[in-house]
């Protein structure tokens, strides 16, 4: 497969988000293929070579799991966690430089006890994802996150599910019933499993945060999320780099796209 041409986007690898995650933050998680990160565990996951791979960090045998992953060259992220502002910090020592759709799927963050969340946005050698959608996080806490972290340590996630850009209703998820309003998508408890967003949706409503532009919501789109997977030669437009391109119009809607210097789709 990487080796194949492609008619659209590339497949860059894989993120397993999971199975290390906490139980009582695994959202749409099926509980029964969580496990803990035990060394025969994690050489499981590492041998199938993932480049990006989510945990737990509170979980026995994290921390030691995130060095064995960095050495086999994965970059580990923390996210569906209930670590404690301190566990946070000792994650992100031992080698954590991602954290997965920020504020979602870890403990909200409070004024006595901060959390993870605060952890990943205060370090500066951390970028975050973000599901810009609007609901997964409110505005106004985005607008925070930005003046925090900075657009250059923000990845726009969209959290996509196969509602994507379909009509609002139900889909089937992992066997499992879930209802899509055409923007978020949720299970039969009201539990968030994902969204129905696109990237152009997301770069849109991002763009009209206060005091942002198009051209920094676009970085957090491309640029950024390159940069964290090490792909030097994608997000940007350079001598060398890959001539993928996205042509947006005034109104931030995509009309055409470029893989390799040829036109895939046009609208």
């Amino acid at each position: 497969m990487s080796g194949a041409e492609s008619n659209g986007a590339r497949v860059l690898g894989a993120h397993i988000e999971g199975p290390f995650i906490n139980p009582s933050f695994r959202g749409a998680h099926d509980r029964s293929c969580l496990a803990e990160p035990t060394p025969e565990q994690v050489e499981v996951i590492a041998r199938a070579r993932p480049r990006l791979v989510t945990l737990a960090p509170e979980l026995p045998g994290a921390l030691e799991a995130i060095a064995r992953l960095r050495r086999r060259g994965v970059v580990v992220s923390a996210g569906h966690s209930g670590a404690d502002f301190e566990q946070g910090g000792l994650a992100i020592k031992a080698g954590i430089r991602f954290g997965t759709h920020i504020y979602n799927a870890m403990p909200p963050v409070h004024h006595r006890r901060p959390g993870i969340a605060l952890a990943l946005a205060l370090d500066r050698r951390v970028t975050v994802g973000l599901i810009a959608d609007g609901l997964h996080v409110h505005p106004s806490v985005m607008q925070q996150l930005v003046s925090v972290k900075g657009t250059s340590r923000i990845a726009l996630t969209t959290d996509q599910t196969a509602a994507a850009a379909s009509a609002p209703g139900s889909f089937q998820l992992s066997g499992r019933r879930v209802y899509s309003d055409g923007m978020v998508v949720k299970l039969e408890d009201g539990t968030l499993a994902g969204s129905a967003s696109t990237m152009e949706d997301l770069v849109r409503r991002t763009a009209q945060l206060p005091g942002m532009s198009a051209e920094r919501a676009i970085t957090m789109a491309s640029s950024v999320p390159a940069r964290v997977l090490g792909e030097r030669r994608l997000g940007r437009i350079s001598v060398g780099a890959c001539a993928d391109l996205v042509v947006l119009d005034a109104e931030l809607r995509v009309r055409q796209t470029w893989v390799g210097g040829r036109v895939r789709f046009r609208r």
